[in-house]
């Protein structure tokens, strides 16, 4: 399947760049562009469907998964070319992580993994509305052995048929194959559609691994499958319409998480039709500022208790401030780089919570991150609440139960180095500080920790 996925990934991206603009391109920058950091995907002048990205405070920018939003602000760490009326771009990182984890007695093992992703774009006027085509892809399944690296505390989805405890699962080959349509009905309101084999539905803010707040931290959240963990879902369609500053979305999506076959598209023997719906309200007042909320009911997530189905809310408050003036620097004809302002600073606030039907098993999340960068340096943090269950100390229980609510403190720095033509790197180390509750202590002890040494890879 995988390999069926490649083909048309690479038939799709052959046809996009030889495809030929029937009217006259409206561009007045060369043809050939780059630009590493850009608060929007498309000039509005360099676009006839400019209207697209004026609405409100360019709240339809498609630069991560699905359709969630960031503040607009955000800068963007990516390569874009334009070529006879296409706007082709490609966001890539990768970490080299190794974890140390301290607990008492000892729980999981150390390891060396790699997480990483890389997600080519493509843009184009039809009508008078933007079509995107946009995939992503990982090679996690490879680079993260044994089907999960070592996290403390942390649980959700399956390995060889058994539960992950004290571990992240990889995500997929194939993170998400889609396509999206942006169509003006006004001067402030637009239609969308958003079709997706793989894809985000619109539940959650824009997930940990995308989101600039988390993009120095190689270590997944806590909450993940509280907050954003359908970002990996199967057979995604999404609805939206935006009026100004306000977005409302309506998504149906097959609601079962993907098998521990990472290289498959198919994410469970029961089929992939949609069996489950959510809805999204986002808002961004501000060039900085973005908030959403939404609701889910997701049918049998968890492949181990298919007999469940899971009510789920999530809340966030996205703010991006930007340090400093923006420049553009030509490097050579033809060729523009845009570098980013002196320094940057996101902060990301994140409530989830689940409830199992029937059960009503309730798990609630909290979440704050920020990081600040300066230059080429970056300093981190993420204070996290989780609560947790019974499957930490009997895996795959008959019944769960609360245990607690486990508190995570991270801190975590990085440097960046330009080791090639739009290659950086930034070796880095975090430190998590755990608090663990009454009923985990004789099992994890108090405060068990770990200590993350990485080397960061970007397109930049």
């Amino acid at each position: 399947m995988y390999r069926l996925a490649i083909c048309i990934l690479t038939a799709l991206f052959c046809a996009v760049g030889n495809a030929q603009n029937p009217s006259k391109p409206r561009i007045k920058t060369s043809p050939a562009q780059v630009d590493t950091e850009a608060p929007t995907p498309v000039d509005p002048e360099d676009m006839a469907g400019s209207k697209v990205w004026s609405l409100g405070y360019t709240i339809t920018q498609h630069t991560s998964a699905g359709t969630s939003v960031e503040p607009p602000s955000t800068p963007i760490h990516m390569l874009m070319r334009r070529e006879q009326g296409w706007l082709f771009m490609l966001h890539g990182t990768a970490f080299l992580a190794d974890t140390q984890q301290h607990a008492s007695p000892p729980r999981n093992r150390d390891k060396l993994f790699s997480t990483n992703w890389i997600m080519p774009m493509a843009q184009h006027q039809v009508g008078s509305g933007v079509l995107t085509f946009r995939t992503m892809l990982s090679l996690e399944p490879a680079t993260v052995t044994g089907r999960f690296f070592p996290e403390l505390f942390q649980q959700g989805e399956t390995a060889y048929g058994n539960p992950i405890i004290d571990g992240q699962h990889p995500h997929d080959f194939v993170m998400e194959l889609a396509a999206l349509y942006d169509l003006p009905v006004s001067e402030h309101a637009m239609l969308s559609l958003y079709l997706a084999p793989v894809g985000d539905p619109a539940i959650g803010p824009t997930a940990y691994p995308h989101r600039l707040s988390a993009s120095e931290d190689p270590i997944a959240t806590l909450g993940h499958h509280q907050q954003d963990s359908t970002h990996n879902a199967f057979n995604v369609m999404t609805a939206g319409l935006t009026y100004k500053m306000l977005r409302a979305e309506i998504s149906g999506f097959h609601g079962a998480e993907p098998t521990d076959a990472r290289w498959h598209l198919q994410p469970s023997p029961n089929g992939v039709a949609p069996d489950s719906i959510s809805g999204r309200l986002t808002f961004t007042p501000t060039q900085n500022l973005a908030a959403q909320y939404s609701v889910a009911h997701i049918t049998s997530p968890e492949a181990l208790t298919l007999s469940q189905n899971q009510f789920r809310q999530t809340a966030s408050v996205m703010y991006n401030r930007p340090i400093g003036a923006h420049t553009d620097t030509t490097s050579m004809p033809g060729m523009t780089m845009s570098t980013p302002a002196a320094g940057n600073w996101s902060t990301t606030a994140v409530w989830g919570q689940t409830k199992s039907l029937p059960g009503n098993l309730t798990e609630n999340s909290y979440l704050l991150e920020s990081l600040l960068t300066l230059q080429r340096n970056s300093f981190y943090t993420r204070i996290e609440t989780a609560a947790r269950t019974s499957e930490l100390l009997t895996p795959a229980p008959s019944v769960e139960i609360p245990v607690g609510h486990v508190q995570a403190y991270t801190v975590g720095y990085d440097r960046a180095y330009r080791i090639a033509p739009h290659l950086e790197a930034a070796p880095g180390v975090q430190f998590t500080q755990y608090r663990a509750p009454d009923s985990l202590v004789a099992t994890y002890g108090r405060t068990p920790f770990s200590v993350v040494a990485f080397l960061r890879l970007r397109l930049h």
